[in-house]
């Protein structure tokens, strides 16, 4: 264990308690060397200012604080920490390049000190952990920041928003709630105050945006849930009716192991198939999804849902009539 561990160690023992622990407990039960807690008893005390006595009343060494707590100065963390730390920025910047770089780069230069004394690999994460994006959808990282900060700052916005199904844009008044990181793109929860209600907005369709001085109207997190979350995938509504898919017992080795919604209900069926039923409001989403699977999975109810994938892959298989018409068996000239 390091230098660095063990007077965290020790700080942690001490940090909070109202009685003292003695010499002879923090060497016996707690395995400190004679010279090492000589030591870290010193360095708390001279080097970072703690207030450490040795009150025999109390029963030995204390925080001489009202509480029997004092935080030590600069960052202090357990290597855990540090390699948690690390790793989530790491993460953070594959997922949103740039989100906390402004917020977290004054204490870059403590942490890869911290990381290197402890040498946990601080220059491992980039090489060692692999992120993969899949349809990620390009974003005006400006709009993105002005987002972000009115989420946190409370505070409304006028954006313009590009409707990709109407191929519409309009403006709109809103008050962003929250963001939501959803299959690697991010979207805005937010109460429109044009449409007098919660709507969801793909942070990439804003076009222009516009702080606001107006305070954002508040609503509570269950009623965000219970609006925007509580049906199958992104799109927003109370669920209407629940989806009941059947997968093959090959395909059900994957997907008894996912969670599809958190109110989803599963389990096997006598015939070595899986069912699994999902509450949802809007179909499409859950469409694209079912339609993945294939021949591998059937939809037992409902039936407008099962009639609609039915429809889709009618229309799909229309396109696919391979070598029909297209002239692939004519040689070249022959017209």
């Amino acid at each position: 264990m390091s230098k660095l561990d063990e007077l965290y160690r020790l700080h942690r023992l001490l940090d909070g308690r109202r009685t003292g622990l003695s010499r002879a407990a923090l060497i016996g039960e707690h395995g400190f060397s004679r010279s090492t807690l000589t030591r870290l008893i010193a360095d708390l005390r001279d080097k970072l200012g703690a207030p450490i006595v040795n009150d025999r009343d109390r029963g030995g060494y204390r925080y001489d604080t009202a509480d029997g707590r004092h935080p030590l100065p600069g960052l202090w963390f357990t290597p855990a920490e540090l390699l948690a730390l690390v790793t989530l920025k790491h993460l953070l910047t594959h997922l949103e390049p740039g989100l906390l770089d402004d917020h977290l780069r004054p204490l870059q230069t403590r942490i890869d000190k911290l990381l290197q004394s402890n040498h946990l690999g601080a220059g491992e994460a980039a090489q060692r952990i692999r992120l993969l994006s899949i349809a990620s959808r390009h974003k005006n990282p400006r709009h993105f920041q002005a987002v972000a900060h009115a989420v946190l700052q409370r505070h409304r916005l006028r954006i313009d928003y590009y409707n990709r199904e109407r191929d519409q844009t309009s403006q709109r008044e809103i008050s962003p709630q929250r963001l939501v990181h959803y299959r690697d793109n991010w979207y805005l929860d937010a109460w429109c105050h044009d449409k007098k209600g919660l709507r969801i907005f793909a942070v990439e369709c804003i076009r222009t945006v516009e702080p606001l001085t107006k305070p954002a109207k508040a609503v509570a997190e269950s009623t965000l849930n219970r609006e925007l979350a509580s049906a199958y995938g992104i799109f927003a509504g109370r669920p209407h009716a629940t989806a009941v898919l059947r997968f093959t017992a090959q395909r059900a080795r994957w997907v008894a192991e996912e969670t599809w919604h958190p109110e989803q209900k599963s389990g096997w069926l006598e015939d070595g198939r899986y069912e699994l039923r999902l509450p949802y409001s809007d179909e499409r989403e859950l469409l694209m999804d079912i339609l993945k699977y294939g021949p591998d999975v059937e939809v037992a109810e409902p039936v407008e849902l099962c009639e609609a994938v039915r429809n889709l892959l009618e229309t799909a298989a229309s396109q696919y009539r391979c070598g029909e018409g297209t002239g692939s068996d004519s040689e070249p000239g022959d017209e």
